[in-house]
């Protein structure tokens, strides 16, 4: 048995008790993690923070952690080096989200270095803790918003050189997120029309997700 400690729920002034306890048999009770990957320019940044203001929850961004890795002189990685980048981030932040899940925190993490196959690196009771989102532009979405995409580069982050952000590349990185992502089985948020409509459809479903688990584990 693993003990991973207790938690104390409050609701309208009642207490609620929830063991947090780990066997074969019985689920972890614990708050979500939400994953939010997806390609380049689709407002992942934007979307995490639109989350943390709706429902106070935190998040971490992989850009961050890449940055100040690049920055300190802890790897001779560029930031170019995507898939290198993958290869080296993602084993730091796939223990991180293991550590916010035993210590019953909620996370957003948000970033483009997640592998498709990434639920490999975790057991079933730390994937039942996990929702995963992932965003794509369709090709007719991009020729059509195109301008729009790139105005909204720097929303949250400033991009100091996007000059390489073309409708062709912008094509080219979506396609391959959907293409890798659906081959290992996740679901791709799709983005062909109303922007602003689809991520808040994605956000409700969110919300309506964790209120759910809370309500379950108050029981």
């Amino acid at each position: 048995m693993i003990l991973f400690g207790n938690k104390f729920f409050r609701r309208k002034g009642n207490t609620f008790f929830v063991n947090f306890v780990a066997t074969n048999t019985k689920k972890i009770a614990m708050r979500r993690i939400t994953i939010i990957t997806g390609a380049s320019h689709t407002g992942k940044t934007l979307f995490a923070q639109k989350i943390l203001e709706r429902c106070a929850m935190p998040y971490l961004s992989i850009d961050h952690l890449k940055m100040g890795l690049i920055r300190s002189g802890n790897t001779d990685l560029t930031a170019q080096d995507d898939d290198a980048l993958t290869d080296f981030l993602w084993p730091i932040v796939r223990e991180i989200i293991k550590t916010a899940i035993e210590n019953h925190q909620n996370l957003i993490v948000e970033g483009c270095y997640v592998p498709a196959d990434w639920r490999k690196d975790f057991n079933t009771l730390y994937i039942s803790e996990i929702q995963f989102i992932c965003l794509a532009f369709s090709d007719a979405y991009i020729d059509a918003n195109y301008d729009k995409i790139t105005a909204h580069a720097s929303d949250i982050e400033s991009r100091l050189d996007d000059s390489d952000c073309t409708i062709d590349s912008l094509k080219k990185d979506n396609n391959e997120v959907i293409k890798k992502f659906t081959a290992c089985g996740e679901e791709v948020t799709i983005i062909d029309d109303d922007y602003e409509k689809k991520i808040m459809t994605v956000m409700e479903k969110i919300i309506h997700h964790n209120s759910e688990f809370v309500r379950k584990n108050l029981i």
